[in-house]
């Protein structure tokens, strides 16, 4: 089987799978919408909502995510006792500070 038929079979697959979920997932909300759950602009506008976010088109639910990763990278590498830039760039100054004092010091004695 050459890449470029298991491409277009992998990509087939992966938009009957999203055709699946959007056929179940709307099948769902009219089942709560009969049962007086949600409304239809509810029912609709959640459908719309799950399928952009399976789709990729939710540059907010995306925002928030990396929010949400670097947050959890900050934690993590204040766990390990990895600085952070602010810890970094005072300990470049002070090493600047101690290397001009270290110099005056040569120069003079």
């Amino acid at each position: 089987m050459d890449a470029a038929n298991l491409f277009q079979q992998l990509l087939f697959r992966g938009l009957g799978t999203t055709t699946l979920v959007a056929e179940h997932l709307r099948g769902v909300a009219q089942a709560r919408v009969n049962n007086g759950q949600l409304g239809s602009n509810q029912a609709s506008a959640l459908v719309d909502n799950v399928l952009k976010a399976l789709l990729g088109e939710t540059p907010e639910l995306e925002q928030q995510m990396g929010r949400n990763l670097e947050r959890n990278r900050d934690n993590l590498s204040q766990d390990f006792g990895v600085p952070n830039q602010k810890e970094m760039d005072e300990l470049r100054g002070r090493i600047d500070r101690l290397e001009q004092q270290f110099r005056r010091m040569n120069r003079s004695g």
